[in-house]
């Protein structure tokens, strides 16, 4: 089930990120996420944008939202996304279905694209994109460090509309 996140998830949604942040190069990140500022983004994105959940057995399984891909009345109409799923989540559909749900949502709001910045690294993450229709428009060699390597941050997009 897809339902809106509130900022009482912001624990289980913390469990999720600080996994990535801690164990993988999903993300550049090297700091884990607070609860308290995973709930403080939790209700700006609902009033700005969205902040989806994907739930099931009882808990919450994964989630996904966005905002504006880079400052400016310029970029508007272009949204970058972030979407995690618990480890044992993954392969049930539940990614897809996030991510059907918030590009409806931007669509909707107005968005023409919707942008991936996946970690060169992430080769299930670039997979899965690509099955969602996006495609590689980028590469920036060595912009992420983490666990003590240089990495590379592949853009990758989708038009909406």
């Amino acid at each position: 089930m897809i339902r809106d996140a509130v900022p009482g998830d912001a624990e289980a949604v913390a469990a999720i990120w600080n996994h990535y942040i801690r164990e993988t190069v999903a993300t550049f990140n090297a700091a884990e996420k607070p609860v308290d500022e995973v709930a403080a983004l939790i209700s700006a994105r609902q009033v700005q944008r969205c902040f989806l959940l994907a739930e099931g057995q009882g808990r919450v399984q994964g989630f996904v939202t966005y905002d504006q891909f880079r400052g400016g009345i310029g970029y508007a109409h272009s949204m970058e996304h972030t979407v995690l799923l618990a480890p044992h989540a993954a392969g049930q559909g539940l990614g897809r279905a996030l991510m059907a749900a918030v590009e409806a949502h931007a669509t909707k709001a107005g968005a023409h694209v919707m942008v991936a910045g996946v970690t060169a690294e992430n080769a299930a993450g670039r997979a899965f994109h690509a099955k969602m229709g996006y495609v590689q428009v980028g590469l920036m060699p060595q912009v992420g460090r983490k666990f003590g390597a240089w990495m590379d941050l592949v853009l990758m997009q989708k038009i909406l509309s």
